[in-house]
């Protein structure tokens, strides 16, 4: 039997009347774009993040995007975070016509390694943005610490970790402003691209509200730049519609994620990565590090398993990137992370049975 790496027809078979009902409801109504449903999706995510604001937007990245908008962050500016990342975190930064500074991830984590930021704070720094990457929270509390004593503003790029708690807080609203992604593949997907802002700051959501809509303070006047940037009604709907079953999910995870951290522990040239006692992980992608990811993947793929490289090659050596960004501090941690990493399958409906099958693959390509 073919093994799916997310499996999004077993999700969709049960939570399909709920998700069915909600879609229905906007086709009959009509309101494609701002619809009710936009509204209630807003105040659902802010409730379950803890959040005074949630700006619901078409996608992760224009979440990112609108954020550093809102700080007023642009040319002569630089931003701080991880070369270990999904390319959305930094074109942001380069988009608004900053600079991304990079410093090294921890090497247990895959994190930003908060111990480096302090040394790339100069003048013309804005904003840091940790990425909560794999589904767990970054070290939140000493990155605010920093950014409070030197004046910045922390972004967190939360994309992979919708659910994921730090500290009993949640992930998205662990810092001044935090972003998600509602990709089909996330931990909270919607069917096509969707996205949200998170914060406390009134001024703030104000000011992302109208970037979202071309600017508009109200209907025709633009009080500031701004983009096409609003999610659809109907992503809006799905979403509600998976809410109903998303806490159920991310216990799944936990307990599939530490059942994959338990059987693949000392596997000789496989390495599970950490998982800090004072928050959790919702694995938006359970990656391990191989020390042969070549052979490990071929020979998965010859047993049926299905991987993916998250990610295979850091922002700091990528063509559109490498000239126009600021490196401090060795980069070593994250090269080696680039060279090992691989995902292997992960959703909420994995049963134990082909996850078994999964992790005796692993065994068997690395007992050659």
């Amino acid at each position: 039997m073919a093994i799916d790496f997310i499996d999004l027809k077993t999700q969709y078979r049960e939570s399909k009347s709920l998700i069915d009902q909600r879609i229905h409801r906007v086709l009959d109504h009509g309101q494609f774009i701002m619809g009710p449903e936009v509204a209630e999706c807003e105040a659902a995510l802010a409730t379950y993040t803890g959040s005074k604001h949630c700006v619901t937007v078409a996608s992760g990245t224009e979440a990112l995007l609108i954020a550093l908008m809102a700080l007023g962050v642009g040319p002569g500016d630089e931003v701080i975070t991880t070369p270990f990342t999904f390319v959305a975190t930094v074109e942001v930064i380069v988009l608004v016509g900053a600079t991304p500074v990079f410093v090294d991830i921890e090497p247990d984590t895959c994190n930003i390694d908060a111990a480096r930021i302090e040394a790339a704070i100069t003048d013309r720094t804005k904003a840091i943005i940790p990425v909560s990457l794999y589904g767990q929270a970054a070290d939140m509390d000493e990155i605010n610490a920093i950014a409070e004593r030197r004046g910045l503003t922390v972004i967190e790029d939360a994309a992979q970790s919708f659910g994921a708690t730090y500290k009993g807080r949640r992930s998205g609203n662990l810092s001044r402003i935090g972003c998600t992604s509602f990709f089909p593949s996330k931990p909270l997907g919607c069917y096509g691209d969707g996205g949200a802002i998170f914060t406390d700051d009134d001024a703030l959501a104000t000011a992302m509200r109208e970037i979202r809509v071309h600017g508009q303070s109200r209907r025709y006047h633009h009080s500031r730049v701004g983009v096409g940037g609003r999610m659809d009604t109907i992503q809006c709907a799905v979403v509600l519609g998976k809410l109903e079953r998303f806490e159920w999910e991310i216990e799944q995870r936990h307990r599939i994620g530490a059942r994959y951290v338990a059987q693949l522990s000392g596997i000789a040239g496989i390495e599970t990565l950490t998982v800090r006692p004072d928050r959790d992980c919702v694995w938006g992608q359970f990656t391990i590090r191989a020390d042969d990811r070549d052979a490990l993947v071929a020979g998965l793929k010859a047993a049926g398993v299905p991987t993916a490289i998250h990610y295979p090659e850091t922002m700091d050596r990528q063509p559109a990137y490498r000239d126009g960004c600021r490196i401090v501090g060795s980069l070593e941690n994250s090269q080696y992370a680039a060279e090992r990493v691989v995902s292997l399958p992960m959703h909420p409906y994995l049963d134990e049975a082909t996850q078994d099958r999964i992790v005796a693959a692993v065994r068997a390509v690395a007992a050659g």
